[in-house]
């Protein structure tokens, strides 16, 4: 389907459906490679890099026009969008050294306030009373969640693991807010492109002046880099780019909510990582704040 064609009411919620399945083995991937050597700079660093290598043909094949046709208002947001990604990976993965996968990925995932209060103080936009209503359902979630997760004591060093869960979360929100703006004008590719790109640079430079070191690690390590750029990178986030042509970054924040109760489902089965009924009925809260703030998006 073209870019610029306007999909079927449904589409964008199917295929933000997709992108929070593929995104919620984000943590898991992550915590493969952390045990198999690979450091979370260097995580972060290969994730952006080898999506944004896989992504290049396509972007320059379809999308090298607007590419060249880009205003330095562009290039200053992608530059932006690019940094906050970057410095969003860089703390988030770093913050599963510390805590559990299923507290991380709760205060990872509380974009819809700094969002929804960023795009009604910067921008003037209204949410709709459905979608605000899903929101603090949502949190409601997220907050039984990481109550139930602080009281059992997950984690090497869970204060400071959950603070750099949070400055994900902020940044991630940034990169959303950027990115309804970039890709009001732009193709999917190119965007993709330019994001995952210059985010890429950023991790690889701060892999330089820290001495992370990128080669040196087992067959395992790099398959499962490349499973996180191939999975939660380039089918996850690249579904929440597509989609926020179509919906709010409000919307689509709320849909991030949904990535613990697949994280921690995961980090069950595959870590023994067990989870509380509190954790449950958080669980079971969040996918219903899903449910509303969907039908209460325009």
């Amino acid at each position: 389907m073209p870019d610029n064609s306007p999909p079927p009411r449904y589409l964008p919620f199917l295929v933000l459906g997709v992108g929070l399945l593929a995104i919620s083995f984000g943590a898991i991937l992550a915590r493969y490679a952390q045990g198999y050597g690979l450091p979370s700079l260097a995580i972060a660093a290969l994730r952006l890099g080898l999506a944004a290598m896989i992504v290049t043909p396509l972007a320059w094949w379809q999308s090298r026009s607007a590419l060249r046709a880009m205003s330095p208002r562009q290039m200053a947001l992608a530059a932006g969008a690019g940094f906050f990604l970057a410095l969003h990976f860089a703390t988030w993965i770093s913050s599963l050294e510390y805590t559990s996968v299923a507290s991380s990925t709760a205060l990872v995932t509380t974009n819809p306030v700094w969002i929804s209060l960023a795009s009604f103080f910067l921008f003037r936009e209204k949410t709709s009373r459905l979608t605000l209503a899903g929101i603090g359902v949502s949190l409601s979630g997220s907050l039984m969640i990481f109550w139930s997760v602080s009281h059992q004591g997950g984690g090497t060093n869970a204060l400071l693991g959950n603070l750099l869960a949070l400055v994900g979360s902020w940044c991630f929100s940034s990169y959303l807010l950027i990115g309804r703006r970039l890709r009001a004008g732009m193709p999917l590719p190119a965007y993709v492109w330019l994001a995952y790109s210059v985010a890429a640079l950023f991790l690889l430079a701060a892999c330089g002046g820290g001495g992370v070191a990128l080669s040196g690690y087992g067959t395992a390590a790099y398959v499962a880099a490349l499973g996180l750029a191939l999975g939660p990178q380039l089918l996850g986030h690249t579904a929440y780019n597509w989609s926020l042509r179509y919906v709010s970054p409000t919307f689509v924040a709320v849909v991030t909510l949904g990535e613990p109760v697949g994280s921690a489902f995961l980090a069950w089965l595959l870590f023994g990582e067990s989870f509380a009924p509190l954790q449950g009925a958080g669980f079971i809260l969040l996918l219903a704040g899903i449910y509303l703030a969907a039908r209460g998006e325009r």
